[in-house]
């Protein structure tokens, strides 16, 4: 028996369905490929970690964000002029550190924990992008962990990174502030363009590059950049008060 026209359009759209399912899966598959290889690419390969000395930074995350967390004050940079604590809700605490990291507006504003994510959210950042936003956390005595790992740069590499961070900040002060996800944390509006080539976790590399820290040359996956530092052996001066951090509050609610 011959198809009905109903059945030959049922059947020509499941058709096309099944090569656009396809295609996606090859599309995930190919960006995860491209991710792994240039996330192997090494930049400033021969930088070794000083062994003393220096300031101890450490870089963090939830398994699919990263960020760098400095030390609040040294000889080489005060963040509070540019982070003031006034700008969070809990200026009082004893914070000796802040976690800086750059994201997608929406997913920072709108997105509170991981249940909170929206596919459509995902398919538009992933297809057209969005406005970037610096997240800004304050803890207080950090230690290290498997989620926030120890790494050692020399005063001129800090210095360096310092610099780097500071390129990235509008020159317009106060800068335009949200409220983040408790009570030590802020969002600033600071520019750039998220991309599925150039993503929160890109941020990070290209920053520890700049200081001249080896790190992939395209790391736009977490797994990128954490791959670079090493795991830390025993507990370290340098993981911070989860519940002031709003990229660990996604993970840890």
């Amino acid at each position: 028996m011959a198809a009905t026209p109903a059945q030959r359009l049922i059947r020509r759209a499941a058709h096309w369905l099944g090569w656009a399912i396809a295609g996606l899966a090859l599309a995930v598959v190919l960006y995860l490929l491209a991710a792994w290889l240039g996330s192997s690419i090494p930049r400033n390969g021969d930088w070794r970690e000083p062994t003393s000395g220096g300031v101890l930074i450490g870089v963090e995350t939830n398994g699919v964000h990263t960020a760098l967390v400095l030390p609040l004050v040294t000889p080489a940079k005060d963040w509070r002029r540019d982070f003031p604590l006034s700008d969070v809700a809990r200026p009082d605490r004893p914070y000796t550190h802040v976690s800086i990291s750059w994201g997608e507006r929406a997913v920072f504003l709108d997105t509170p924990t991981w249940w909170d994510l929206k596919p459509s959210t995902v398919l538009r950042v992933l297809t057209r992008g969005g406005d970037g936003l610096a997240h800004i956390a304050f803890y207080a005595r950090p230690a290290a962990s498997e989620e926030l790992r120890p790494i050692r740069l020399s005063a001129n590499q800090y210095a360096r990174l310092v610099a780097s961070i500071e390129a990235q900040l509008p020159r317009s002060r106060p800068m335009r502030r949200h409220a983040g996800y408790g009570a030590s944390d802020v969002f600033y509006e600071v520019g750039g363009r998220y991309t599925a080539v150039n993503t929160c976790n890109q941020w990070t590399g290209n920053r520890l590059a700049d200081a001249g820290v080896r790190i992939g040359r395209w790391t736009p996956l977490a797994s990128g950049v954490m791959k670079w530092a090493a795991r830390p052996a025993l507990p370290d001066a340098l993981v911070a008060d989860r519940a002031v951090s709003g990229t660990a509050r996604a993970r840890w609610p």
